[in-house]
């Protein structure tokens, strides 16, 4: 199988590099130093099997996983940490092992034997709940793109779809407006049954000669309708701020 270690320390990257040099089941090994690279090195090779640190700058090892699972090759993720209160949250994103550093070599082949044992139907049914990410995934053409969540103006609706307009461009992702409205809600703000727009990027209202409310935007130049169901609870956010 093809692996990937992903570890900001050199120490632990060569450690598990030298540890699975010598397993008769791994064919290569290739090291990534965080979350951003571990996704790009990931839609290139192809790994079987993911041993991924949790506890990184950046983009961190939980958020990693769940951006991962987008992939077309879903890779089986073996956690490793030397923080066991990530145990929890390992189990939830559905890793085939969580390891303690030092990994321990009958650990890791225990592990890997597992991972083995995983077929493509498991793969597939991996779901990830999410917790507070720090990027939205977009699938364009074939390759996972992330998009900064401090960078997104709003989400849109329409039919099967959910648009995603941010800083630099627009597209279309896969996550349903119900569920960004559970993660998110902290940040965005429901305008319309079908549209969340981000709280810190909001200028002001505009209506329009028919007596339509639009929000205004900084920096966006698309307005987007509030609905009368939501227009109280976005003015009351306006007065806030």
């Amino acid at each position: 199988m093809k692996v990937l270690v992903v570890d900001d320390e050199p120490l632990a990257q060569q450690r598990l590099q030298q540890l699975l040099s010598d397993m008769e089941q791994v064919s290569s090994v290739t090291l990534a130093n965080n979350g951003q690279q571990a996704i790009e090195i990931s839609q290139q090779i192809k790994p079987d099997v993911v041993l991924l640190d949790i506890r990184m700058p950046g983009i961190d090892g939980l958020e990693t996983a769940q951006h991962l699972s987008r992939m077309e090759k879903v890779p089986a993720i073996i956690f490793t940490t030397a923080y066991d209160e990530y145990a929890l949250d390992a189990f939830k994103v559905h890793a085939v092992d969580y390891l303690l550093k030092p990994v321990r070599e009958e650990k890791l082949r225990d592990s890997l034997d597992r991972a083995c044992q995983l077929n493509r139907a498991q793969m597939n049914a991996i779901k990830l709940q999410p917790s507070g990410r720090q990027n939205i995934t977009a699938k364009i053409s074939g390759n996972i793109k992330l998009i900064s969540v401090d960078d997104i103006y709003f989400f849109r609706a329409d039919q099967k779809y959910v648009t995603v307009k941010y800083v630099g461009g627009e597209t279309i992702i896969e996550d349903t407006l119900k569920d960004l409205q559970n993660e998110f809600e902290t940040f965005f703000i429901r305008v319309h049954r079908n549209a969340l727009v981000a709280k810190k990027f909001i200028a002001g209202i505009h209506k329009d000669n028919d007596g339509h409310s639009y929000v205004t935007m900084q920096g966006c130049d698309e307005l987007v309708e509030i609905s009368r169901r939501h227009l109280s609870a976005v003015k009351k956010l306006i007065t806030s701020m």
